[in-house]
């Protein structure tokens, strides 16, 4: 026999039992702090959508929410008309969008005209690329604040989406 063979191994003894639960009381704590720091965080982001919640609840229209009510009987919610309207690119893609507008004020039916006919001629430069995905959507929204803002000078605070259907 070789001299290799012949040689006992030394066995490494195992952590001691008091090392092993300093670990996983270490990595426990770790996973606690990361979870409460993530919480934290996420209930952070959570909050704007809440209060946009909040915000729009006590504007709900009166009169059992009539489709096109006007503004000084519905208060400040207003549901506007569907959008139907083809894409930009594929040109053969159809969008539908049910909208309304929460207002700062009741404002004049001519505002929410004014408002509904730029965002059909926005909605109609759309490519279907802009409106893929949970970030593209985010960002469609925050076009459609923004356009009724300007167009109803102010008076728009938020542009709430119904409902969105592509074909």
């Amino acid at each position: 026999m070789s001299a290799i063979e012949q040689q006992p191994v030394a066995q490494k003894p195992a952590p001691s039992l008091a090392v092993q639960i300093g670990i996983l009381l270490l990595l426990t704590g770790a996973a606690i702090g990361g979870g409460w720091m993530s919480g934290g965080y996420l209930y952070g982001e959570s909050k704007p959508a809440e209060q946009a919640e909040v915000a729009a609840k006590p504007h709900a229209p009166k009169g059992g929410g009539e489709h096109g009510a006007d503004p000084a009987a519905a208060g400040t919610l207003v549901q506007l008309a569907p959008i139907t309207a083809n894409l930009a690119a594929p040109d053969d893609m159809w969008i539908r969008l049910e909208l309304s507008l929460v207002l700062d004020e009741p404002q004049p039916q001519e505002v929410a005209d004014r408002v509904h006919q730029d965002l059909l001629a926005f909605v109609r430069t759309l490519r279907i690329h802009q409106v893929q995905g949970a970030s593209a959507f985010r960002h469609l929204k925050t076009d459609l604040d923004e356009r009724a803002a300007i167009r109803s000078e102010g008076h728009v605070k938020e542009v709430l989406i119904r409902t969105l259907l592509f074909e």
